[in-house]
Parts: C-alpha cells; sequence; structure tokens
C-alpha cells in the first residue's frame, strides 16, 4: 500500500488514496487489501456490480456493506495504482435493479421496542406494521452473523437508531430496524437493533443449499401473521443429501480423548468465499504451524489438524499412528503400553503404537499448539471446511474428554518428513511482542494525540480474549469524530476501537462486518503471530509505510 499511500494529503494519519473519480475514496487496510469509501449504498452496490459483470483479473473476494466496498487482490497480479486507476474509470452513476428471487418473511409484529420505535416516529404501533410491509426490500449485503442480511429500500421514515445500549441477547429469529436497515437475527446472539416482531423461519439452516435464505440482490417482502396472506413458497433451496464422512469407512486408527483442559477444535485453512452467506474465513489462528505440523506428517496442507488451546491435552491410540505438535511449544511425554516412558520433540514427527498414552503440558511460550495425525481426521467438513467458527458457530464441534476421532489411512506416496521445523520464538506472558500493522482505515476518525498512544504505549492482552479477538487494555484511545460507523467490512488482524476507547485485535473467527472505526490492520507477516500472544502478555503496535513517523514523534 505504501506506493498509493504516498499521494495522501502529508501528515492525515489513515487518510484516503488519491483516485480520479469525484465520489470515491481508497483506504488502506494492509497488502492486498483495500477499502473503496463511496456516498451511499446505492452507489456501493453500483460499483460492485460493475465489478461483478466486468472483473478485474486479480481480485480475489469483494465485500460490500452499507458505504464501503472492501477489495482483496494479489498485487503481483494486480499493482494497487492500477487497481485504484481501473476502479476510478468505473460509470457508477446506475445502480442495478435487484434481479433475485423474491423471499416473503412472515413476521409476528411483537417485538420488545415496537412501541418505542412507534413513539420515537410520532407514528401508532399499526402504522409501523402498515409502513413495514408495505415495501419491498432488496438484500444490500450480509454480514454480523451468518446468515444476517441488511435489507434496504424499506419506507424512509422507519429510520431509526440502534439502542443506546445492546442487548447481551437477542433470540433467533427477531425482526428489527437499525438507520435505514431491516434486519432479521439469524440466530441468538448480542445485538443493538429496534426489534419490532419475529418471525419462525430459519434464516440460517446448514441442512440447505445454500444455507442462507437470503443472499444480496435478493427481494424480501415482509407479511404480516395476524393478516390472511400467506407466504409464497421460498424458491432456490433445498435439503441437502445426508452424507458420510469421507473416508470414514477406512479409518486406520483412533484418537481416545481422557483429559482435554481446555476445548480442542478441528482446524483448516478456512472456508474463503463465503462471504455472501455472512461467513468469514476462519481457520487456525496460526496457518504456519497448521501446515507445517501437516508437513511432518505428510498431510496436505490444509488438512484439518487439531488446535490446542494453552495444552494440557491427553489421548490414547487405538493403532500405530504418527504424531506432529507445532505452534505454542509444551512437554511431550509417551507413555508406552508396556510401560516405558519417554520424552517426544516439538516440531519434528514421532511414530505412536497401539495403546500409547499421549500427555501434552502447558504451552511455554505463545497461546496455540496444532496436532496432526498422518492422515488426518475423520470429520465432516462444513461448508467446505472443517474449521470450527467459535463466533458462527459453524463447523465441526469443539473436543473434549471421553470422545473418540477416527484417523484416516494416509494416501498412496505421502512422505513423512525427518526434519525438525524450525519455529520462530513465541512470546510469554509478561512480554512484549512488536506488531507490525498498516494504520487505516479510520485512522482520521481518532485525534493525532491517540493515534501517537496507540502506537507508543504496550498493551496488555486481558483474559476476555478468544479467537475473535484479542482484548487489550491501556490508555483509552480519544475520537475526534464521535458519528456512529455505518457497518463495513472487517478483515482478520483489524484493530477495532469501540467506545470504551479500548482495542479490539480480530482474530480468525471475527466478525465479517463490524460498526467501529479500525485504527490499524495487522501486516500479514505477523498475523500468525497476533494468533500466539498468551494472555498476560503485552503488545506494541509498529506503523509500517508513510505514517510510521507518528509514532516515533511520540
Amino acid at each position: 500500500m505504501t506506493a498509493l499511500a504516498k499521494t495522501s494529503p502529508a501528515g492525515a494519519a489513515g487518510s484516503p488514496i488519491a483516485g480520479r473519480h469525484p465520489v470515491l475514496r481508497f483506504l488502506p487496510v494492509r497488502a492486498g487489501r483495500i477499502l473503496v469509501e463511496l456516498p451511499d449504498l446505492e452507489t456501493t452496490l453500483a460499483l460492485l456490480a460493475s465489478l461483478e459483470n466486468e472483473p478485474i483479473a486479480g481480485i480475489s473476494e469483494l465485500i460490500p456493506a452499507a458505504r464501503t466496498l472492501l477489495v482483496a487482490f494479489d498485487p503481483s497480479q494486480l499493482p494497487p495504482a492500477r487497481l485504484v486507476d481501473e476502479i476510478s474509470g468505473r460509470d457508477l452513476s446506475t445502480a442495478p435493479a435487484a434481479t433475485g428471487p423474491l423471499v416473503e418473511i412472515p413476521v409476528r409484529y411483537d417485538g420488545e421496542d415496537l412501541a418505542e420505535v412507534a413513539a420515537l416516529l410520532g407514528i401508532s404501533e399499526a402504522e409501523v406494521v402498515q409502513r413495514h410491509t408495505a415495501a419491498d426490500y432488496t438484500v444490500a449485503f450480509t454480514g454480523f452473523a451468518p446468515g444476517f442480511a441488511y435489507l434496504a429500500g424499506g419506507d424512509p421514515l422507519l429510520d431509526v437508531p440502534r439502542r443506546k445500549t445492546p442487548r447481551t441477547q437477542v433470540p433467533a429469529g427477531a425482526v428489527g430496524l437499525a438507520g435505514a436497515f431491516s434486519g432479521v437475527y439469524p440466530k441468538t446472539s448480542p445485538g443493538g437493533w429496534q426489534l419490532i416482531g419475529s418471525t419462525p423461519l430459519a434464516m440460517f439452516d446448514l441442512g440447505r443449499d445454500p444455507a442462507t435464505i437470503l443472499q444480496p440482490g435478493y427481494r424480501v417482502r415482509f407479511v404480516d401473521m395476524a393478516g390472511s396472506h400467506r407466504p409464497t413458497a421460498i424458491a432456490a433451496h433445498r435439503r441437502k443429501a445426508s452424507r458420510q464422512v469421507a473416508g470414514k469407512e477406512i479409518a486406520a486408527a483412533q484418537m481416545h480423548i481422557l483429559d482435554a483442559a481446555f476445548p480442542v477444535l478441528f482446524q483448516d485453512l478456512g472456508r474463503p468465499g463465503q462471504a455472501s452467506q455472512g461467513v468469514s474465513i476462519s481457520g487456525a489462528a496460526d496457518k504456519a504451524s497448521l501446515k507445517a505440523a501437516n508437513r511432518l506428517v505428510g498431510n496436505p496442507p490444509d488438512t484439518a489438524a487439531l488446535e490446542i488451546t494453552f495444552g494440557r491435552f491427553r489421548f490414547r491410540m487405538k493403532g500405530a499412528g504418527v504424531m506432529a505438535l507445532t505452534g505454542a511449544p509444551a512437554s511431550i511425554t509417551i507413555e508406552a503400553a508396556n510401560g516405558a516412558t519417554l520424552a517426544a520433540a516439538n516440531d519434528a514427527a514421532m511414530a505412536l503404537e497401539d495403546g500409547d498414552t499421549v500427555s501434552i503440558g502447558e504451552a511455554t511460550h505463545g497461546f496455540r499448539s496444532y496436532l496432526a495425525l498422518r492422515g488426518g481426521f475423520a470429520v465432516e467438513p462444513v461448508l467446505g471446511s472443517a474449521s470450527g467458527d467459535t463466533l458462527a458457530q459453524i463447523g465441526p464441534r469443539a473436543l473434549t474428554t471421553g470422545d473418540r476421532v477416527d484417523v484416516l489411512a494416509a494416501p498412496m506416496g505421502a512422505l513423512v518428513s525427518t526434519v525438525q521445523t524450525i519455529h520462530p520464538d513465541l512470546p510469554k506472558a509478561g512480554e512484549v511482542v512488536t506488531l507490525d500493522v498498516t494504520l487505516g482505515p479510520r485512522t482520521d476518525w481518532f485525534t493525532l494525540q491517540a493515534i501517537a498512544s496507540f502506537l507508543s504505549q504496550d498493551w496488555e492482552v486481558t483474559p476476555q480474549s478468544s479467537r475473535v479477538g484479542i482484548r487489550l487494555k491501556g490508555s483509552a484511545l480519544e475520537r475526534s469524530d464521535t458519528r456512529e460507523l455505518p457497518s463495513e467490512a472487517t478483515v482478520q488482524g483489524a484493530v477495532q476501537v469501540p467506545a470504551s476507547g479500548q482495542p479490539v485485535l480480530f482474530l480468525a473467527d471475527h466478525p465479517l462486518t463490524g460498526g467501529y472505526p479500525v485504527i490499524a490492520n495487522v501486516a500479514a507477516h505477523h498475523l500468525d503471530l497476533a494468533g500466539q500472544v498468551p494472555i498476560g502478555a503485552k503488545v506494541r503496535f509498529n506503523a509500517l509505510g508513510p505514517f510510521a513517523e507518528i509514532g516515533a514523534a511520540s
């Protein structure tokens, strides 16, 4: 992004990249990612349609939001300056007409906030319902949670702010309003939308194909269940045929879990390309360690392995196998069936015999270890991946004490590595780890003093951290722009700053879209390191590129 950012106004941290189109701003995210800011939703959808109808070679993904479009691209194939020129030259004068199927959603207008919304708008509850059911909506974009669609095109009077204090739990099927959008919560989750009703319709069901009822471009109509009209059948969805785990019938061994101090997750390289269903990539928090574990035992790099948080895991083998443990280093003890005990090394392949009991101790550095077995685990993928996404609640369930997992036979030609992997030093509690960041896209929403503070202080990693994100504690960051930010796409490594001023560094299970400004994004080469920062460690951010002098001046 440096080549583009040099055209930004001097001293304006996180300022836009120059482009030829008068209504566009190109905001830095990190190498291979830019955020295009547009004046309104209609222009955003016009750009999205233009790039989908006349694609630019090198773009890998587009994630629309209320007034922005996140563009993921390959800089080696598509130089950033050329990408900006290509987008700037597009005709955005006409928004595309919605041509997707019509979905009718039955609603009981019994929401907790219906009376408050009516009072806020100065109309009756009956008129709120009448206006909400009279309009036709379009699925503008998805995000927040799998199956959550932002519905645009409703009655302009029904423009209400989010609740000042979000609810800690909103039930699945709740129908709500926020700004100019309507939406339906696909599953129980926290949320701050104004609730005006509920629907019995399942908005997200992995037993359907596709899993989500609403996708960008679909048309939507709400139907009052108190009336006589019956919603039409929903087309374009079918039940999935039942299937078995591939290869399960040729299991070569089995893992019996004797002790799991913390939930153990299956992880692979994630599920890209599911943004239209509101699903982020997820995958291993430290993908390099996952690939290293698979390489050591002769598996393809994207084979599912076990992500073990903080260690303390014990299992017994039924049948022989080959194991490797990478990532956060921990002691490995093998108790053979004949009573012999031996210690094994991290980052190396080790042979296991039938009846061997393997005990993994607490991680001494880092936070997450990756355990691979030759042949891989017999686990059914969900939306093309075996990753357990803790935020979206998608993927195989976490393993616990007493579970048994089949291990598949290795394919012909799979070679076990005899070379020990050299893993970089990982931080431990009390230590300071430095993460490189690109400032932006919303750095200019913060005071210069806050930006300097962000880059100069050591941020403490709190126990509230998870695979969703690292919650940091330090001197609060003050915003210069206190407006409510329309929802926009976020990426792994985004450092989002909520109203408290305490940053959250998003990890693998981050939401697809977020509503708080992102002050910076962790550089791609430090994403795996961010996934290994343990609770109690401290994080310092180092700005790359043209804005690094802000940190140096503090």
